[in-house]
């Protein structure tokens, strides 16, 4: 089975590039975040005609969650909890026994501000959902924007960087503890080399060519189902279109 993960920074206006990717591509299950659209308007068909079943939880302009999937989807829920508290960052469905949990991790805008600290709880907060809600036995899937890139090579200058929102010690701290729980980087299981990035900042001029980017998006699967992944890779390949996402997609295929 082949997971993919993109942060399309807008489906609708991304809506050509994800389709030919997918025809490109074919994945079993693709996971997307940031749709930034209301539900009414999240342009469902476009994938209905591709043979995906599509469920998705979305506002106006900001955040949104999506999951394609040519597998029914069962088991669907937004959220935390009951009252579906951050629904338009967290998405979760099965299939085939496989467990996934898609989110949009708040991006914290600076170490200083309050939104900082909002980030951290988040992961708290996912922290105690995987623990009251899965086994890390399981076959389970945590993947999309993590907002976190988690070593040195994982980001263009480490150094400089430290310290700053995405490559934050407290950070760092936060993800360690889904790894403690469980939990394996499936990308790095199968590529070592740095400067594989899914996200390079619009305001950064010849961000691809310079290599100035980031690894803040990832799947991460527990140890018994990464232990049946064959291969990940990062496809830069959607980043170098014309009017492109600020982020690309990362992938995995497993042998289930």
């Amino acid at each position: 089975m082949k997971f993919a993960s993109f942060n399309v920074n807008s489906i609708r206006a991304r809506l050509p590039i994800v389709v030919n990717w997918i025809q490109k591509e074919s994945p079993d299950v693709l996971c997307l975040q940031e749709t930034k659209v209301i539900d009414t308007e999240f342009p469902k068909k476009a994938f209905e005609d591709l043979k995906y079943d599509v469920v998705f939880c979305g506002e106006k302009s900001y955040n949104g969650v999506a999951i394609l999937s040519k597998i029914p989807l069962k088991n669907v829920y937004v959220g935390f909890d009951e009252c579906k508290s951050e629904g338009t960052r967290l998405i979760a469905a099965t299939v085939h026994q496989i467990s996934f949990v898609n989110t949009y991790v708040p991006q914290g805008v600076h170490p200083l501000l309050k939104q900082f600290q909002y980030k951290l709880n988040w992961f708290r907060r996912l922290y105690e959902h995987f623990d009251k809600n899965y086994r890390s036995d399981q076959a389970l899937l945590w993947l999309g924007d993590f907002n976190v890139a988690p070593e040195p090579r994982d980001v263009y200058d480490p150094n400089h960087l430290f310290g700053g929102i995405g490559y934050h010690p407290d950070e760092h701290t936060a993800i360690q503890k889904f790894k403690e729980w469980g939990f394996v980087d499936v990308f790095r299981r199968h590529q070592q080399d740095p400067e594989q990035y899914t996200f390079w900042d619009y305001r950064i001029k010849d961000a691809i060519a310079r290599k100035r980017g980031w690894r803040i998006d990832h799947i991460w699967a527990t140890r018994s189902l990464a232990d049946k992944s064959t291969n990940a890779w990062i496809d830069i390949a959607p980043r170098l279109l014309k009017k492109p996402s600020d982020h690309t997609l990362i992938v995995a295929e497993f042998d289930i």
